[in-house]
């Protein structure tokens, strides 16, 4: 079904309605109308269970004195809770008069704060709300494929107050509760396409309040009295009445539509290791007794087709746990799916938003499959792509078919990308800007212009410097045997500190803390470098990687990992020979250094972006890892990895530390 058929349809439903609106105090429900007869050919049925996802944005009103946190809305105001999103899943049960009685069970999740660099107002604590669960029945009116409802039930939800360090920022002892309460709200549902419906639904939110003893620190008692408003655009896939079947004998309720897509992943990484040597150590370095810690993403994937060569791609994420000692202690670090800014409950990000439009240039065509931010469909080889939005960078460069995704593949960061190349991004591993690509047969070349953190290890991106990449693909065959080589080049201007200057400056000014003169030397300044990136299919189940990276190694790392010189490589091979054609194996290794001056500075007691023992007996950091994923059921993975670590942050004096991770990836 084309964009243009959606429109009409949904200008017919919104007729009905209004006529409907109109016609309906007058008629009332008596059997013998018309309008009871054309109830009866309704087209689209309610009737089934169904599942889906919403996103959306909310405000929250805590009490007074509650210090409300203030949360990420991105375009929207930073409010109590920012941008939210959840998932949902419930009952419908649609009767000949076409009213429709549900159920409907549902958690939404609030966004990372809004950042000291933007909105936060010292306190001495504050407050927030971490998420909200309903269960609520629905009351609609089925006018064909349209819906409207009103909505009530149970609610609750966990809130938090944060004691802060005496800048007033700093959270240093969260503590927590449960609150129970109720919800009402209204909503309009829509058949779209397929077993697919759309709603918007507005909620407001009552939870019973609860008296915060905090006489522990100093700080008396308060109270936490949540009135919540929480506005939600969200996608449910339609189930006939047995649960997790296709309705309608396996086919779709309504005719697919290839002008736009939903997919959808979930990955569970937990890690951990044991006790290793550890003489001395910092906040940023390994523990030395171990220890374990887990993640867990959940994406959704939305693509939309505008007009001819224009898509539009939205991705919202859920991301909880932490990285290994918050992740911080090994550069090459040992788990891809860890950010930087770890949550103990789930927060939601728009991470990726962007526009693509395609400028076909004529001759060959090629088939593009269906698949997470891509339509299918065919377009020219030969052609000119245009990508303006948000994005990670590793989107669009630095691509590699067997060491690319660590959902999937290898977990370590020196393993998945090119490890010297400080790509920008802010803590979660996203930017924006804007990519350009000219795509031939045998090659293709791209650049992108993109933003940077305000400072390393920002959450905050700017324009006011920048960071440029441009990328030469080259597409060859040896022996039969496809195989890509990419170069790239790249230069971030950014505000960074100077390690010779650190250096010379706490030399002369030794009660100094070497950190806090780096973060005066700050200015804006050049980082460098380069990248070379291989993928070699050997025979048909076995493909070879290899990557070299380098940067100048003279200024401070801005985002992504503490390398400057990064050499990684190794193997994948499919099952087939073993009879687990879906299965895959894969064994590799990373090599990565520091400059001079930057082991210089870390010896210093300077610390990075995730390392800084305090001392530095230097050694490269050297990774092994292999892995094995096993196909459980189509789209349905269970990996189990090792990593060996030889000298953790480049200190010969700490480790080695074996690193044992399971991985449990679903997506459809």
């Amino acid at each position: 079904m084309t964009l243009r058929g959606h429109r009409q349809q949904l200008l017919r439903a919104a007729a009905a309605i209004a006529v409907s609106v109109l016609v309906l105090p007058g008629v009332s429900f008596a059997a013998d109308l018309p309008f009871k007869a054309r109830a009866a050919r309704t087209v689209y049925d309610w009737t089934g269970f169904y599942v889906g996802g919403h996103f959306g944005y909310g405000d929250a009103a805590f009490g007074p004195g509650t210090n409300p946190l203030p949360e990420q809305g991105v375009v929207l105001p930073h409010s109590a809770t920012g941008l939210t999103g959840g998932y949902q899943l419930g009952y419908n049960r649609q009767f000949a008069n076409r009213v429709v009685l549900g159920i409907e069970a549902d958690a939404t999740f609030t966004s990372p704060t809004d950042g000291p660099e933007l909105a936060l107002v010292p306190a001495p604590f504050h407050t927030t709300i971490d998420y909200v669960g309903t269960v609520r029945g629905r009351i609609g009116y089925a006018f064909d494929r349209f819906m409207p409802y009103l909505t009530g039930g149970f609610a609750w939800g966990h809130t938090r107050i944060n004691i802060n360090d005496g800048d007033g920022v700093t959270s240093l002892f969260p503590v927590g509760h449960y609150q129970a309460g109720w919800t009402a709200g209204l909503g309009l549902e829509y058949a779209v396409s397929g077993n697919w419906t759309a709603k918007a639904e507005y909620d407001y939110i009552d939870l019973t309040r609860k008296t915060y003893d905090l006489s522990g620190f100093g700080l008396g008692s308060v109270n936490v009295d949540p009135r919540i408003h929480l506005f939600k655009l969200g996608l449910n896939y339609q189930f006939g009445d047995t649960p997790w079947m296709p309705a309608v004998n396996g086919k779709p309720r309504l005719p697919d539509s290839d002008d736009w897509n939903v997919h959808a992943q979930t990955t569970v990484l937990p890690q951990g290791y044991g006790p290793i040597h550890s003489p001395y150590a910092s906040p940023f370095s390994l523990p030395g007794g171990g220890q374990f810690q887990a993640t867990w993403t959940t994406t959704a994937f939305l693509g939309a087709r505008l007009w001819d060569g224009g898509e539009l791609y939205f991705d919202p994420e859920l991301a909880q746990g932490f990285g290994i000692n918050g992740t911080l202690g090994i550069a090459g670090f040992p788990n891809g799916e860890a950010q930087k800014a770890g949550a103990a409950f789930p927060k939601i990000r728009a991470q990726r938003y962007y526009l693509k439009q395609t400028f076909g240039l004529g001759g060959e065509q090629e088939a593009v499959d269906d698949a997470p931010n891509q339509l299918a469909g065919k377009r020219d080889i030969d052609r000119v792509t245009l990508i303006v939005g948000r994005f990670a960078v590793g989107d669009f460069f630095d691509g590699n078919s067997y060491a690319k995704d660590p959902r999937a593949d290898f977990m370590n960061w020196a393993m998945w990308a090119s490890a010297a190349y400080d790509f920008p991004a802010d803590l979660p591993g996203y930017t924006r800007g804007a990519v350009v690509e000219l795509n031939r047969k045998d090659w293709a070349i791209r650049a992108g212009f993109l933003q940077v953190p305000a400072a390393p290890n920002s959450d905050v991106l700017t324009f006011k410097t920048g960071g440029t990449v441009v990328e030469f693909e080259e597409r060859h065959a040896i022996f039969e045997q496809p195989g890509k080589l990419r170069v790239g080049v790249f230069a971030n201007s950014g505000n960074t500190a100077n390690y010779r200057e650190v250096l010379e400056l706490a030399a002369a000014n030794p009660a100094l803390d070497i950190n806090a003169i780096a973060t005066a030397d700050q200015r804006d300044r050049l980082k460098y470098g380069f990248y070379v990136n291989l993928e070699q299919q050997i025979v048909g189940d076995v493909g070879l990687f290899a990557r070299a990276s380098w940067n100048d190694g003279q200024t401070q790392i801005l985002n992504f990992t503490d390398v400057d010189r990064g050499l990684s490589g190794g193997l994948s091979i499919k099952g087939r020979s073993w009879g687990r054609p879906e299965d895959t194996v894969g064994v590799g290794g990373a090599i990565n250094g520091l400059s001079a001056a930057h082991r210089d500075f870390l010896a210093a007691g300077g610390t990075g972006l995730l390392i800084g023992d305090g001392r530095l007996n230097y050694r490269t950091e050297r990774i092994l890892e292999a892995y094995y994923a096993y196909s459980v059921i189509k789209g349905v993975t269970l990996t189990a990895d090792y990593q060996l670590v030889v000298n953790p942050a480049y200190n010969a004096d700490r480790g080695p530390v074996s690193i044992f991770s399971g991985r449990l990836h679903a997506e459809f």
